[in-house]
């Protein structure tokens, strides 16, 4: 070896460019959604971080599209306004004030500053949301509970909550064929023009599933989905998944994220991948390293 310490330097780099060119070839041209939220969001170096890697993957030829959250930036806003926030079931029972102020938060502040992470990095990001264009026609969701005396099912309303019912790809398509990233916002709009707050790992398992992308990546605060000895799950099937759900294996705030995963596979994902995005270039060492880092959910 050379005591010369940038040729050293250099001969590493040739290596894992070497390494990664043929996870570079195999995801070229390749639609991959990426749900980004999450203590990755909050941290200021991590987020630098994921801007540069989403602005990367679009200049090695992958097509990248962001959708975020936003669920502590409503809180300090709704703290800031003295508007108290009630849960069901993981969410935000929303009224007719509180909407207008997660559409000013997610649609704006938040939208703006994932794009600009993007951009700063070197790429062209715009922020829109399901709004924009028509991209998420969405429609009000229901829940129901047991009541734990009678036994009888009740309806929850959870106000301006919804779900995707339509997502109208023309708008990314146009975004990504002029070669720019779509970051997107997960507030939808229903046929009476209404304005739904929509949880972001549904929005981008939706999404993910009308584009056919090739990768779901979902960005958690967690390795992915673990085992009874507490240990990652690289790969699950479809068929794991549920009887894992099943038999309580996979519990807790982890279903939803699973069920999206899920949901998204069968609507032709080619795979979904849970994943610690509080780990550096999290994105990066899923696509382009062996085995990757998370739980893949696979058909």
């Amino acid at each position: 070896m050379s005591d010369n310490p940038q040729l050293a330097a250099a001969t590493e780099q040739a290596r894992i460019l070497a390494h990664a060119l043929p996870f570079l070839r195999r995801y070229a041209g390749a639609t991959v959604v990426v749900k980004y939220g999450g203590h990755a969001m909050g941290e200021e170096e991590l987020a630098e971080q994921f801007g540069s890697d989403i602005a990367l993957l679009k200049q090695v030829g992958v097509n990248p599209v962001v959708v975020h959250g936003g669920g502590p930036q409503i809180n300090a806003m709704l703290k800031r306004l003295a508007i108290q926030s009630t849960f069901i079931d993981g969410l935000r029972v929303t009224d007719a004030a509180m909407v207008e102020v997660v559409e000013m938060v997610l649609a704006g502040s938040v939208n703006k500053h994932v794009a600009g992470l993007i951009n700063r990095a070197g790429a062209l990001a715009v922020g829109i949301c399901g709004k924009d264009g028509g991209l998420i026609r969405a429609r009000k969701l229901s829940r129901t509970a047991k009541d734990p005396g009678s036994q009888i099912e009740r309806v929850l309303d959870l106000g301006f909550v919804g779900e995707p019912e339509h997502v109208d790809v023309r708008v990314i398509h146009a975004l990504t064929g002029a070669g720019l990233i779509p970051v997107i916002a997960p507030v939808g709009v229903g046929a009476d023009g209404q304005t739904y707050n929509i949880n972001a790992d549904t929005v981008a398992g939706a999404v993910a599933g009308a584009l056919g992308a090739t990768r779901l990546l979902m960005l958690t605060d967690v390795a992915g989905v673990l085992d009874g000895d507490k240990k990652l799950i690289p790969e699950l099937t479809v068929a794991d998944a549920r009887a894992g759900i099943a038999s309580g294996m996979i519990s807790g705030g982890m279903i939803p994220k699973v069920e999206n995963c899920v949901d998204a596979v069968l609507r032709g994902v080619k795979g979904a991948v849970i994943l610690d995005g509080r780990l550096p270039h999290a994105c990066l060492l899923e696509l382009f390293t062996e085995g990757g880092i998370g739980t893949l959910i696979r058909p």
